[in-house]
């Protein structure tokens, strides 16, 4: 495990590295944003290069929840220490806290209702999915409290490597604050804004022109998620069948062990090739908790299908909201034009209404038509608002996008080689059981 998550942290100062070189040459044209205390953060920068962040351990504790009943949840340890410690080779106490994976959840909530335009990281499942029979799927067992440590740390190391999350100051203080950081978050509002943008979840069901590009990539998103569901059955079966299959051939090491006793002259090379039947039976639970790690890394990207779906579907919110400011706009300039020349061109309340109690005195009428100079002046300067965030959105978002389809590739290009590798590597120690098995047979 340990050996894990520092590969995790060395691969996620690499990805660092690589993509934000690839970003700063694709949008060279693009404004540093002002961040926390109005410093200007340059390009490039994050937080991973200039602190060292770990999820050190996970611990089971037992209290009282919001409603005063006991319960047991687990907490887990996040550690940090300046880098430049380690290139001093000086080893300071790391700045510690306990966090519980609600609170995590309430990071990530955050983020995504601060920043719409971004492919936010995905925490690790909360329960376990996509599981082989001798894994359980009970979200207090031991392995799997494991890894979601490691997951977790993953989605802080993510997080504090990406250009423009890692300079947000409510992420800074989750891994310093450990008090009163909730009260912190509540405080900006995130979840009014979270709840109105909710109400409009129709939008993709009634924009009128939405954006091929935004289009296609939410269909990709959910076909991304398809394949890599079917690719985690799939492994799950194979590893089912593949326990089953090493399990049994401890069989052949208690059927030679039994044939060796009423042996004598083939009684040693009989003992000998039951005790490398034992070995392979024994290993397959390493190799498969092995396994496991290389699926996390897929299961990663599932929960990342869906962090790219949701910016899509935040764009169509912007376009929707575009074109209803839009669309009242173009009402309101239709009913000037019929006060002002008299004439109705659609049928309406109004109109039949003139015609039952008379057309309006001429006060009336410049008083509406005054009314609705000023109503069409605040829609114009609303679609123009409306028009460049919709405009800022989509070169906010499309920047993260290829940032993320250039994290994407490289990382599943690379868990598919390991996974390549891994079974290479168990296929050749099987060979290597039955090439001794062989060895004591010749011996016989």
């Amino acid at each position: 495990a340990t050996l894990q998550s520092t590969i995790l942290k060395e691969r996620a100062e690499i990805f660092d590295t690589d993509f934000q070189m690839s970003a700063d040459a694709n949008h060279q044209n693009i404004q540093e944003r002002e961040r926390e205390g109005g410093r200007m953060v340059e390009k490039g920068t994050s937080l991973l290069k200039k602190m060292e962040i770990s999820v050190a351990e996970a611990e089971k504790r037992t209290g009282k929840n919001a409603v005063n009943m006991q319960e047991t949840y687990t907490v887990y340890l996040i550690e940090m220490r300046p880098v430049d410690a380690a290139s001093e080779g000086t080893n300071p106490v790391p700045d510690s806290l306990w966090r519980r994976y609600s609170e995590f959840e309430l990071l990530r909530n955050y983020l995504l209702v601060t920043y719409p335009f971004l492919v936010v990281p995905p925490l690790p499942e909360k329960r376990a999915e996509f599981v082989w029979h001798k894994l359980s799927a009970d979200n207090m067992d031991p392995d799997f409290v494991e890894r979601r440590r490691v997951g977790l740390e993953n989605f802080l190391l993510r997080v504090a490597s990406h250009p423009d999350l890692s300079t947000d100051k409510i992420f800074y203080s989750f891994l310093t604050e450990e008090n009163g950081w909730k009260e912190t978050v509540f405080e900006t509002g995130f979840q009014a804004k979270a709840d109105s943008r909710l109400k409009a979840l129709n939008a993709t069901f009634r924009v009128k022109n939405p954006d091929k590009r935004f289009a296609e990539m939410k269909h990709y998103g959910d076909e991304l998620q398809s394949v890599i569901s079917q690719l985690l059955r799939v492994r799950a079966r194979a590893a089912d069948r593949l326990y089953g299959v090493y399990k049994v051939h401890g069989n052949y090491g208690r059927v030679f062990s039994e044939w060796s006793a009423i042996e004598k002259e083939m009684g040693d090379g009989l003992q000998s090739a039951g005790h490398h039947m034992d070995a392979y039976a024994a290993s397959v639970d390493d190799i498969l908790e092995e396994e496991e790690h290389y699926a996390d890394q897929m299961k990663e990207y599932l929960f990342y299908a869906d962090a790219l779906r949701a910016v899509c579907r935040k764009h169509e919110l912007t376009q929707y909201e575009l074109e209803m400011a839009a669309q009242d706009l173009t009402s309101k300039k239709q009913q000037r034009e019929e006060l002002a020349t008299g004439t109705i061109r659609t049928f309406s309340l109004k109109g039949v209404t003139s015609k039952l109690f008379g057309q309006e005195t001429p006060e009336q009428r410049e008083a509406k038509l005054k009314m609705l100079e000023t109503q069409i002046e605040e829609g114009e300067e609303l679609v123009k608002e409306r028009n460049a965030e919709c405009e800022e959105f989509v070169k906010s978002a499309w920047v993260d996008i290829e940032r993320f389809k250039e994290q994407k590739d490289h990382d599943l290009r690379e868990a598919l080689i390991s996974y390549a590798i891994m079974q290479i590597s168990m296929c050749k120690k099987g060979i290597q059981v039955w090439n001794n098995a062989k060895e004591c047979f010749s011996k016989m």
